[in-house]
């Protein structure tokens, strides 16, 4: 299982978590949530190793009373993979847009590592797959599929697919719905619930509001640290996840708090304004939901609980 791993300069040696990687190659402001530390080509075709640490308490994901990591940290190690595998191993330029298509996760409970009094040091092994070139030669896309393991024991895996376009393409793209959109998230005068309803650790990391007609996709800090690291002009897909989260542990009261597999797909951009509905169906341990603005599905997906 275990392949010898190259480092960028053709030299072999264990993986580090001394420092993080480049944020600039995460599409991170603050170095404080880049989580990737090493990134190594091994010597399979495609197969890259890499050591990312997670931190013991994370200001916005939630903890559910036990030594467990939120599985929310996961997906985020697999977002910062998808962009720095692709920038720095496949030539992909900096000046690309990077447009996350669908992606999914999923943990084993029995294997999970508990969360010591330090970070814990995962250790990630990504294969990349279904690479399209773009017409000028570089990868216009491609499959990212990873697993998870921690003190020997695999215990995640998740991947996606992530396609890249210039400046020109992203502009064509964003014609259809943002003209004349906000290029910050608007305030909403619509209720919001009690944070602990939505199982959040603090107000500022409530993603959702509630009006009339249901569950609104309305960030309480425009401005938050994690959530809108840096500027956007649409709603980023963790936030549709958050928010699609937050929705299931609201409509069950608390009891689907946690998910240990989902899926995530976006059929279309998400924007700032007008506010996008999250709607949830449960199915015993599932949970469906969609997300819609102006009528429209922008996003859907599944939750699964144990």
């Amino acid at each position: 299982m275990n392949t010898p791993s190259v480092d960028p300069a053709g030299e072999s040696g264990p993986l580090s978590w001394s420092r993080t990687v480049e944020r600039e190659l995460v599409h991170r402001t603050s170095v404080a949530e880049v989580l990737l530390t090493d990134v190594r080509r091994t010597t399979a075709p495609d197969v890259f190793e890499a050591a990312a640490s997670w931190p013991r308490a994370h200001t916005t994901f939630p903890r559910d009373g036990s030594q467990r990591h939120s599985p929310l940290v996961l997906v985020e190690t697999l977002r910062q993979l998808g962009l720095y595998v692709p920038l720095r191993f496949h030539g992909v330029p900096a000046t690309r847009h990077a447009i996350i298509t669908d992606l999914y996760f999923r943990l084993f409970p029995e294997s999970e590592p508990p969360a010591g009094p330090g970070a814990t040091e995962v250790t990630c092994r990504a294969r990349v797959s279904g690479v399209r070139q773009a017409p000028d030669g570089t990868p216009g896309g491609l499959r990212l599929d990873v697993s998870f393991a921690a003190r020997g024991a695999v215990f995640g895996e998740g991947g996606g697919g992530v396609r890249f376009v210039d400046g020109a393409g992203y502009a064509a793209l964003r014609t259809r719905g943002a003209a004349g959109a906000p290029t910050a998230v608007p305030r909403t005068a619509a209720r919001r619930p009690d944070a602990r309803a939505l199982t959040v650790n603090h107000p500022q990391d409530a993603v959702l509001a509630e009006d009339g007609d249901g569950l609104l996709v309305a960030p309480a800090d425009p401005l938050h640290p994690f959530l809108f690291d840096h500027p956007t002009d649409h709603v980023p897909g963790m936030v549709l996840l958050e928010a699609a989260r937050q929705a299931v542990a609201y409509r069950s009261g608390g009891a689907l708090a946690r998910p240990c597999a989902g899926r995530l797909r976006a059929a279309r951009f998400t924007e700032l304004a007008p506010p996008a509905r999250v709607l949830c169906t449960p199915y015993h341990s599932m949970c469906v939901f969609r997300v819609v603005q102006g009528g429209t599905p922008t996003a859907y997906g599944t939750f699964g609980y144990p």
